[in-house]
């Protein structure tokens, strides 16, 4: 796998990966700082400048009980946002999406005749493996938690009969804003109708907000599919843009994530950093 990873890149992933294996267990500013070779005014720096927020805030956001006061405090209503015309494309950060999806016909056929290009990028989440069309990103794993080889695996399996082909160059102009969230990238969706359907809904959610799987059972007109919009959430193959990570359960729980739920708690840690930094909350 190649895959250029630079210094700090290096350090806060494992910062990141200590934080989350501590639990509700909090890591002092001191002993992060320590595992991580740094004095502590670099340290805060460093991870202050690369996730937006101090190391003591990112645990806070981390825990059970901000997934719950996300519900209560931005929980979306995806009816609004259909109204307002966020349907089919829309604003993630400062990125613009501009979405595809394939026909039901196209779908049913396993991917015979289609070419899908992938390669391996740097992310906030880790390793992530890109694969898309000459139409735009198809697929989009993280390989944290599940590793390379599975990450591999699980996206062809989506698409069995297709052709693959490594081309990292080809995919790099829509990986860098996808996984920078910047700019403009293309999504090329390929699913069955009903999965299409969730996955757009998906796309209403404003970053740094959260919705339920009843919720979006209820947008797409299937108030009582609320288990199979669970099955078509965790069947996104295009992850952190089909902002699949943001669906939670009513109690506030984090429910399941294909890719693994720490992968998922720091996703939703990043986005709310990032929104409080925006809005100017203090990050201490």
């Amino acid at each position: 796998m190649e895959h250029t990873e630079t210094y700090h890149y290096q350090v806060m992933r494992r910062a990141i990966e200590a934080i989350d294996a501590a639990g509700d267990q909090p890591l002092s500013l001191a002993d992060l700082a320590r595992d991580m070779n740094m004095s502590p005014a670099h340290f805060q720096r460093l991870f202050s400048t690369w996730v937006g927020v101090s190391p003591k805030r990112y645990q806070q956001y981390l825990t059970l009980a901000h997934a719950k006061s996300l519900l209560k405090e931005r929980f979306t209503t995806l009816e609004t946002a259909h109204a307002v015309g966020l349907s089919g494309s829309g604003r993630l950060h400062d990125l613009f999406v501009r979405w595809e999806a394939m026909s039901p016909g196209d779908y049913a056929r396993d991917g015979t005749d289609l070419t899908i290009y992938w390669g391996w990028f740097e992310s906030h989440f880790g390793p992530a493996l890109v694969m898309g069309t000459d139409r735009g990103i198809c697929g989009l794993a993280f390989a944290a938690e599940a590793g390379p080889e599975l990450a591999m695996v699980d996206l062809k399996s989506r698409w069995p009969k297709a052709t693959y082909i490594e081309d990292p160059t080809f995919l790099r102009p829509w990986a860098t804003a996808a996984l920078g969230m910047t700019g403009e990238t293309k999504l090329h969706m390929i699913g069955a109708p009903f999965q299409l359907k969730v996955w757009e809904a998906l796309l209403t959610i404003p970053s740094g907000h959260v919705t339920t799987y009843s919720e979006i059972a209820q947008s797409i007109g299937k108030p009582k599919a609320v288990r199979a919009v669970g099955t078509a959430v965790g069947r996104n193959p295009v992850s952190w843009l089909i902002p699949c990570h943001r669906a939670l359960r009513k109690s506030g729980g984090l429910g399941g994530y294909h890719w693994g739920l720490p992968v998922k708690r720091a996703m939703l840690a990043w986005e709310s950093a990032r929104k409080d930094v925006s809005a100017g909350v203090n990050s201490l």
